[in-house]
């Protein structure tokens, strides 16, 4: 399979549980990302992550797939 560009936006609803699972699945999946930029957004009480990957369908299926699954964290992805 080809790899291909694609952009992660991942909220982070509760920090303190969420983000040491979510780091860890980054970590995890660190060959695939190529940018990566966090920024809290204390007004609204989250955290958002911005990913930029290079990665195959079934690679960032696989990313998101396990990234949706923590309690507390939403998922988008986008492949161009």
């Amino acid at each position: 399979m080809e790899k291909r560009i694609g952009i992660v936006g991942v909220i982070i609803h509760e920090r303190v549980q969420a983000a040491p699972k979510v780091n860890e699945m980054l970590g995890k999946f660190g060959e695939l990302i190529v940018g990566r930029i966090g920024l809290p957004y204390k007004d609204k009480g989250i955290n958002v992550i911005g990913l930029i990957v290079e990665a195959t369908t079934d690679e960032l299926g696989a990313l998101t797939g396990k990234l949706g699954m923590i309690k507390g964290v939403r998922v988008k992805s986008l492949m161009v």
